[in-house]
């Protein structure tokens, strides 16, 4: 018999609790990106981020000092034990840290236990610095042929596209790269254009609108925001991934498919980043590139974005 409340009657149950969603991916002990922007992007937006740790960092603002890969059977582990217990909705994953731990997801990913996968392929620091040799990058790559979405930055969409990134300086090159990475298998894939020339914060100055383009079983879709000054842009990409995959797991628990409402999703993500990115442009959290106000609407006391 199903358990309840106290004086429940008959054929009741007790409320099934937010969207789970899993996120597979490394700590950031500066708190801006990694697992800790994914906990609290997940929380803002009403679902329950249930996590496995690939890698322990010791960074803040300005560097990223040490990285201590979490051992690929311990990351297995982690996701077994939350799978094993946890209606796990939909999952993102980050940081992967060493190509073990990338075929170790990716396995389970091919075996269908990664529900409405959302695939943000950490392959380049900051500076532009690749994290992974020739072999991991082949090992992303496979695991992206997996996702649900994957939501790659230039650098990185060059790197899976196997093109210059150099020659990503429009959205008609933005199409292409994404057109290749859809080939891989990834349902849909959205190429960012934060990195596109004149857009980043050093450069002085940007353009009013940032184009983004979803390339996917629906066609293309370029997804403009208005270009937002500041610094603090530490954890974009992670926020922006965890944000989506909980807006497909709130709509899977609402009944739809998720393969169907990925545009949604990611629209409503994209308002939640832009607005998150608002909130924090004016903070002075550390002497680098800073966090974003993942939870603003708290402070100013309104609702969530939609979601």
């Amino acid at each position: 018999m199903t358990g309840g409340p106290a004086g429940a009657g008959a054929g009741t149950s007790t409320p099934p609790g937010p969207p789970v969603v899993l996120t597979i991916a490394g700590s950031d002990s500066g708190a801006g990106a990694g697992i800790q922007a994914d906990l609290k992007a997940v929380a803002a937006l009403g679902g329950f981020a249930v996590t496995a740790v690939t890698a322990v960092t010791a960074q803040n603002t300005k560097t990223v000092a040490a990285v201590h890969p979490v051992p690929a059977g311990m990351v297995t582990a982690q996701i077994e034990a939350v799978l094993a217990d946890m209606p796990v909705a939909a999952t993102k994953t980050g940081m992967l840290a060493t190509a073990e731990t990338i075929e170790v997801v990716t396995r389970l990913a091919t075996s269908g236990r990664l529900p409405a996968l959302v695939v943000d392929p950490v392959l380049v620091a900051s500076s532009g610095r690749p994290l992974l040799d020739g072999a991991g990058i082949h090992a992303v790559r496979r695991l992206t042929g997996r996702a649900l979405v994957a939501t790659p930055n230039l650098w990185e969409a060059a790197l899976l596209a196997g093109v210059d990134v150099e020659s990503l300086v429009d959205v008609d090159a933005m199409v292409e790269a994404g057109r290749r990475i859809h080939g891989f298998g990834a349902r849909w894939v959205l190429v960012k254009g934060g990195h596109l020339p004149g857009v980043g914060p050093e450069s002085g100055t940007a353009p009013a609108r940032v184009p983004d383009v979803l390339v996917g079983e629906g066609g293309v879709r370029v997804l403009e925001a208005s270009h937002v000054a500041t610094a603090n842009v530490h954890g974009t990409g992670c926020s922006l991934s965890a944000a989506i995959a909980t807006g497909l797991a709130r709509r899977a628990a609402g009944g739809a498919d998720p393969a169907s409402v990925v545009p949604d999703a990611v629209d409503d993500a994209k308002r939640y980043v832009h607005r998150a990115l608002v909130g924090g442009a004016g903070w002075r959290l550390g002497a680098g590139r800073g966090p974003l106000d993942h939870l603003g609407h708290l402070w100013a006391g309104t609702e969530p974005p939609p979601g």
